[in-house]
């Protein structure tokens, strides 16, 4: 019988369509499925509460799973280089298999770890399954890589349609002989003193069974809808399947062949091209990061360094925070957001020009409360969609587009529901004040944005 083969999850948390796990029953030996919580490695970034949350739901889902399968899944923490290595003794296995990851720290992790196990003479295997199309594979005329949007798409599109999904396995063979494996609640992900996710527990159901029950219903119900009324916070017709994607309990190539699916029924024609374009939009993301590993922390346009944030008000990020802005759509989405661990697109724009461009809050104090309280928190699209509203990143809005919240309002919650929904303090006598005047501040943030022009021209760039 060959050598047991590890099978390595990361952000891949699911049996259908997973390359890796294919090709390691594909050896027709014992499978031993791994996930490790780093948290040590230098460069990996710790997981927010919210993802912390979520996290803890799809491992205890995915474990049900395997063992229904006849496998286990083997739960190690510490650094992965270590701990996959420790794993790959303890258990003598002959091959080690795993889908990319695109994080400047993990790919040096892994590219490590691989070098490191071919010379220790075992098989090690990388596959793409979290993008459509990898990232040094969709390039300009020149070589280089894409930075602005609409043309990155358009090459994409004149790719070789990706691949088809891999069926799920009706067995995972276990290696017989049990591996030491840590308690998932020994690792403490759920919040406890307080149990701040009462709200996650009732929007949310983790785990690779209802991802799919989710797609399903998005394109039976909601796709026809969708290209109308997407925009419309309270119309409830958005996919919600981003923390699914993030945590790959479904792939982007199930999304989009059940899409394309959908497309070529003739019915929903237009919703599903446009649906797929937001599909495209997290591919650009990710791109951008694999080319720019220093996302999260520095502006993509430089220029933007000359940026004169003025001295930081905690109040003010407080009031943010917390839904205590006295702006209406504003306040509904950051209560949003706190109870459900996500927040409808376009709201996410209208609260981060706030605090940008209103509140004059450098982007990534946004960001990093954002990455703590989103259960989709994603180190490739939360810090680029930041960047984006900022002005600072790939194909950015300019900074002069300034999200008015009470345009906005007017436009996609012109009833009121949304923000009655989430934010009903603001129906009566005594709704909080604003804490900023939006035409004032709005003037203000021109005038610290012709500083950067300013200085941009004085540099010559």
């Amino acid at each position: 019988m060959p050598s047991p083969s590890i099978v390595w999850l990361r952000d891949d948390l699911r049996l259908a369509d997973n390359p890796a796990l294919r090709a390691a029953l594909d050896r027709d030996g014992p499978v031993i499925v791994l996930y490790v919580l780093d948290e040590a490695s230098p460069g990996i970034r710790p997981l927010g509460g919210a993802a912390r949350w979520w996290l803890h739901g799809s491992l205890a889902s995915l474990g049900e799973r395997l063992r229904d399968k006849g496998g286990d899944l083997v739960l190690r923490r510490g650094p992965a280089d270590e701990v996959v290595r420790e794993v790959v003794a303890d258990a003598g296995a002959g091959a080690v298999f795993w889908n990319r990851r695109y994080g400047g720290a993990e790919r040096e992790i892994d590219a490590g770890l691989k070098t490191a196990l071919r010379d220790d003479g075992v098989e090690v295997a990388s596959f793409g399954a979290s993008l459509l199309f990898e990232p040094w594979t969709v390039k300009t005329g020149a070589g280089g890589p894409y930075s602005v949007y609409t043309p990155f798409w358009k090459a994409c599109l004149a790719l070789p349609a990706p691949r088809a999904p891999l069926p799920e396995p009706g067995e995972v063979p276990g290696a017989g002989t049990r591996l030491a494996s840590d308690r998932l609640e020994d690792w403490e992900l759920l919040p406890t003193r307080p149990d701040w996710a009462g709200g996650l527990r009732e929007t949310w159901e983790p785990g690779e069974p209802a991802a799919r029950a989710r797609l399903r219903q998005f394109l039976n119900d909601d796709l026809a809808d969708y290209d109308r009324a997407r925009d419309e916070p309270a119309a409830g017709v958005t996919s919600q399947l981003s923390p699914r994607l993030r945590w790959g309990e479904i792939s982007p190539f199930t999304v989009w062949h059940e899409t394309v699916s959908a497309r070529e029924s003739g019915a929903e024609s237009g919703a599903a091209s446009r649906f797929l374009s937001e599909i495209g939009w997290r591919e650009f993301a990710a791109h951008v990061l694999f080319h720019h590993p220093d996302l999260a922390t520095v502006n993509l346009r430089r220029d933007f360094d000359a940026f004169p944030w003025p001295r930081l008000r905690p109040t003010q990020l407080e009031a943010w925070q917390q839904g205590r802005t006295g702006i209406p759509l504003v306040d509904a989405g950051m209560h949003e957001l706190w109870r459900t661990g996500m927040m409808h697109n376009r709201i996410r724009m209208v609260t981060a020009s706030f605090l940008i461009k209103n509140l004059l809050i450098d982007w990534r104090r946004g960001e990093e409360w954002f990455w703590d309280t989103l259960v989709d928190a994603d180190g490739a699209s939360n810090p680029f969609n930041w960047q984006w509203v900022a002005g600072s990143g790939a194909d950015a809005a300019p900074y002069f587009r300034i999200f008015n919240p009470e345009l906005q309002a007017k436009k996609f919650d012109p009833d009121g529901v949304y923000v009655r929904a989430w934010a009903p303090e603001h129906g009566g006598a005594d709704a909080p004040e604003p804490i900023v005047d939006l035409k004032r501040s709005r003037a203000e943030a021109l005038d610290a944005y012709e500083q950067v022009k300013q200085a941009t021209r004085a540099s010559g760039r």
